[in-house]
């Protein structure tokens, strides 16, 4: 069992918030974020913002540059080890110098699924894996959920009054949900790949089901 410090700590807890630059972004493929870093100081960050663009670990490097020698690379998920529509972020890391990398939980996708870890450490690379897993898999529930247990994950919005009605009893179309919820659904359907509703729901509202950007923060939908 790795022991990891308050610094291990704080800069994976900085490459989950950078995975969450590409919440809304990155499908199908995973958000990951990652941080390089020596000592407590942060030379190189990014994340992944679209399939087909560089990894996390990528843009991290490049913002390190020369830096990123001998130093630690903090990644949210396992490190790809094969060529897909990018080259492989292992052998990146290790053409950089990277001395350790710290990875918050593994990748079940199994183009990958431990190749990358053992790539890394067969390259002399001090590999510790488990820091900050549980924030990690969170993030990409439904992405680990279709790999691990063969579906989606499925989310249920279901709105209603105190009396539990759905709608008004003359059937006009009404807000039952205030601002807040509204927004938050707005944040919620930007994460899915796919939105579902009833024969119902669709005759009696004809509901657009998109995304009202104006409700999500710039912070999460700027490009990278």
């Amino acid at each position: 069992m790795s022991t990891f410090s308050a610094s291990d700590h704080a800069h994976m807890a900085q490459a989950l918030r950078l995975a969450e630059r590409g919440v809304y972004t990155t499908q199908p493929n995973p958000r990951v974020g990652c941080v390089i870093a020596h000592g407590e100081n942060i030379v190189g960050g990014g994340w992944h913002a679209r399939a087909g663009e560089p990894h996390a670990e990528i843009y991290a490097l490049r913002a390190a540059g020369a830096q990123a020698h001998n130093a630690t690379a903090y990644v949210t998920l396992e490190p790809c080890a094969h060529h897909g529509r990018t080259p492989p972020c292992a052998d990146a890391l290790i053409a950089a110098g990277v001395a350790r990398v710290v990875v918050a939980c593994s990748d079940p996708f199994p183009r990958v699924a431990g190749a990358g870890i053992a790539r890394l450490r067969g390259a002399g690379i001090a590999v510790d894996v488990g820091l900050m897993q549980d924030a990690a898999r969170e993030l990409n529930r439904g992405f680990l959920s279709r790999i691990e247990r063969g579906r989606p994950w499925l989310r249920l919005k279901l709105a209603m009054s105190l009396d539990g009605r759905t709608a008004l009893a003359d059937g006009r179309s009404f807000w039952i949900t205030g601002e807040a919820a509204r927004s938050d659904v707005a944040r919620w359907r930007a994460r899915s790949s796919a939105i579902l509703t009833g024969a119902g729901t669709m005759r009696a509202d004809n509901p657009r089901l998109n995304v009202r950007l104006d409700r999500l923060s710039h912070r999460d939908v700027e490009p990278r």
